[in-house]
């Protein structure tokens, strides 16, 4: 067993993201200001996306884009079960009504077939999510939704380091939204990162994320500003500041070199688990020569009827042995508020909640700490299989 806990997930952070920080707050300027514009023309130029709006977290965009995109009571919006809850709560809040539908086996993502399923006259937008970062293959998805006139944002929460088809989610759809959470590729704390190549959209957008005024603090309050402002929607307080904005440019400084050694970590989970039937790295199969894995986190599947014993005792042996886990995710229909929404056959859903859990995968451990995760697995299973003996 591990001397010390391995945890889940643990933010990369160095000294210069620290001193970065520390030198924002000691400009002069701690809300949205310079760093803020650094960090949204850093971000579009490496997507290849035409606006970047900085704000406080993936959810205010998802809210934003359906309060942009006119999704109103009525509305019906498709996405994946599958998912953080985010998406499904953003629709209650413009009374819209969320639509889950299932996923693919192979992927863990919403296909045009499963999205095909559940569509009706009554769509208004379809949210797509590439599931521990794995590409969505949104090309699909497009085609299936620009036949109809149908709008897709892609909840990119997991895909900083992702490329779909040698892509950036956004670059096709009409808009991406990207987490920076603690737990993602890239972090800020809290935060998050709205693309678009759309103009409009764009204006909407940075209108509605602070208070529908013309003009932010900085522009005002800086050598030549002034007081004057208008408010011309009804907005919402979603901006970003630049303490977040400081370190977010750093950290995308370095998504290449954290996305190399999660790619390395991914790939020896992925090798030494065929030594270990039962358990299987999930979301894998059928990736392009063009398509990237952001490797956000790394699921499992526990086969319970080959290895005896369940994905829930496995996680609760594994923490016996000092290691961390997570499950990804609690389907949104299990939840109570959203029991009676509609929905389509989720079977492939249901049968992936019972088996799915996540590993330890972040930058800064080691192959010995996953060697650690490796043995903890393998004890685990045998320890089972001696109990119910």
């Amino acid at each position: 067993m591990r001397s010390e806990f391995l945890p889940y997930c643990r933010p990369s952070v160095d000294h210069a993201d620290i001193y970065a920080v520390v030198d924002a707050l000691n400009n002069g300027w701690l809300t949205t200001g310079p760093k803020v514009a650094q960090f949204e023309a850093a971000f579009a130029e490496r997507s290849g996306v035409k606006h970047a709006i900085a704000l406080n977290s993936c959810t205010a965009g998802l809210h934003l884009a359906m309060i942009a995109l006119g999704i109103g009571p009525g509305d019906e919006i498709v996405m994946p079960s599958l998912t953080f809850v985010a998406g499904a709560l953003c629709a209650l809040h413009v009374g819209a009504k969320p639509v889950f539908c299932d996923v693919d086996p192979k992927t863990l993502c919403a296909s045009a077939e499963t999205i095909a399923a559940v569509t009706t006259e009554r769509t208004r937008l379809i949210i797509s999510m590439g599931f521990a970062g794995r590409p969505a293959g949104i090309e699909s998805i497009l085609a299936f939704a620009d036949s109809r006139g149908i709008p897709v944002i892609e909840d990119a929460a997991l895909n900083a380091g992702t490329l779909d088809n040698g892509a950036w989610a956004g670059a096709r759809s009409k808009a991406a939204v990207y987490s920076f959470y603690a737990t993602k590729n890239i972090n800020t704390a809290e935060g998050g990162m709205f693309l678009t190549n759309d103009d409009e959209l764009a204006r909407k957008v940075r209108a509605l994320s602070l208070h529908g005024m013309t003009r932010d603090a900085w522009r005002r309050y800086q050598q030549g500003g002034t007081w004057r402002y208008d408010i011309v929607v009804e907005g919402h307080k979603y901006n970003m500041p630049d303490i977040s904005a400081a370190l977010g440019i750093m950290q995308l400084a370095r998504l290449d070199a954290m996305q190399i050694r999660r790619m390395e970590l991914a790939r020896y989970y992925i090798s030494a688990l065929r030594e270990l039937p039962g358990l299987t790295p999930a979301a894998t199969a059928g990736m392009r020569s063009t398509d990237r894995h952001s490797w956000a986190f790394f699921p499992i599947l526990v086969d319970r009827a080959e290895l005896g014993v369940s994905r829930d005792e496995i996680i609760e042996l594994l923490a016996s042995e000092n290691i961390g886990t997570s499950v990804h995710y609690i389907p949104t229909h299990h939840f109570t508020l959203f029991r009676d929404y509609e929905h389509g056959d989720l079977s492939t859903t249901d049968a992936i909640f019972e088996q799915i859990m996540s590993l330890p995968l972040y930058p800064s451990m080691s192959l010995s700490d996953v060697d650690d995760v490796l043995i903890a697995l393998k004890r685990s299973v045998m320890r089972s299989r001696s109990i119910a003996l």
